[in-house]
């Protein structure tokens, strides 16, 4: 197993590395923050140009027909801001969805929009009986004569104020089975509002009555579950890749902090304790990579195994989340200014440590795929 990058992949870095220096400043970032989508128009439509919004997204589509590992490159170094914005809920999840689930005229009609940036498509899953499981998909669709009629409420949808199509989860009335309906998010009936404490412009969308044709089926009729899990396996890599960034960004701020932080006359890294968290946040880090790009090498090597997918989301999940804790430890009262900027990494490792699901789901997947 050979989890070293090729040349290519390496100018990947580096040209995202770049792009993060240009235009994800510490200023920039907090602005986003306070914004309601998250991101820039500008930002986005450069991330387009590049071709980084349909890396996933085969060229017979407009896209680039990207590896999963090229694309992992790629968001690893977007996640080292941590850069906001629907970036991989459309760019990544959103275009698989549409890929996995999709008919050939629904890809040829969606795919190229999402790696245009012309459309933003975010999945619209959880509920307040929340879980990643089919069981926790209760929201009904009720059939008419020309489609459906959605009521409910759909929680935790990421980039919600941004989305131009919500890919909701749905039971479809007399139908077994889970049906995916592509539903414009500006439709009478449709009311969007953001949760605060969360990073990722997490949502809840409400929907009072609204009116969906018929053609807005992504597929099949209750036949949306499996290319849902399909699209799940591949999109959550490079999800913990950006994790990885995240966690990398936290360690290297952590480490300068620690040489140049000086009590007692001398820097605040020589004294155990400090070691200690910072040995912590490397052990966190390292597992959180090794484990990310084995199931990226698994998943393109058509090597692929269920549970290094799910190893890979509750480790990355946890580095994060513990590699900001082990920061905060180190850089006491200074580490909660926000214009200090750890703070963007602490809410962010807290808003995806559930997104797709957290590691304890994780483990039990583990464990039943260990099972058979």
């Amino acid at each position: 197993m050979d989890l070293s990058l090729t040349e290519e992949q390496e100018l990947l870095r580096n040209t995202a590395r770049d792009f993060m220096e240009r235009e994800g400043s510490k200023e920039t970032l907090l602005e986003f923050d306070e914004s309601e989508t998250g991101y820039s128009v500008d930002i986005w439509q450069k991330a387009s140009d590049i071709g980084w919004l349909g890396m996933l997204v085969t060229e017979e589509h407009g896209g680039g027909g990207s590896s999963l590992t090229d694309a992992a490159v790629v968001y690893e170094q977007l996640g080292t801001g941590p850069l906001s914005g629907p970036f991989f809920s459309s760019g990544v999840l959103g275009a698989l969805i549409v890929s996995e689930a999709g008919n050939d005229e629904q890809r040829r009609q969606w795919l190229p929009n999402i790696a245009a940036g012309r459309e933003i498509v975010t999945l619209a899953f959880t509920e307040p009986e929340y879980g990643w499981g089919a069981e926790s998909v209760q929201m009904r669709a009720q059939s008419t004569d020309s489609g459906f009629v959605l009521n409910g409420t759909k929680l935790f949808v990421h980039d919600a104020k941004a989305a131009t199509t919500l890919i909701c989860a749905v039971r479809s009335s007399g139908r077994e089975g889970v049906t995916l309906l592509m539903v414009d998010s500006r439709a009478p009936g449709l009311s969007t509002r953001l949760l605060p404490g969360f990073m990722g412009w997490v949502g809840e969308v409400v929907f009072e009555d609204v009116e969906v044709p018929s053609d807005a089926i992504l597929g099949e009729l209750g036949g949306g579950w499996q290319p849902l899990q399909s699209a799940f396996r591949k999109a959550i890599p490079v999800l913990c890749a950006y994790k990885v960034g995240g966690a990398q960004s936290v360690f290297d701020m952590t480490l300068e902090y620690s040489r140049t932080r000086i009590q007692f006359g001398t820097p605040i890294g020589r004294f155990q304790r400090v070691q200690d968290h910072i040995v912590e946040m490397v052990n966190h880090l390292d597992a959180a990579r090794w484990t990310t790009y084995e199931a990226l090498w698994k998943l393109d090597s058509a090597r692929f195994d269920d549970a290094s997918v799910h190893l890979a989301k509750a480790v990355a999940s946890e580095g994060y989340y513990q590699g900001c804790n082990h920061s905060h430890e180190v850089h006491a009262g200074i580490g909660v200014v926000r214009e200090y900027g750890l703070t963007l990494h602490t809410r962010m490792s807290r808003t995806l440590y559930h997104y797709l699901g957290d590691p304890r789901f994780h483990r039990r997947k583990i464990g039943e795929a260990l099972l058979g």
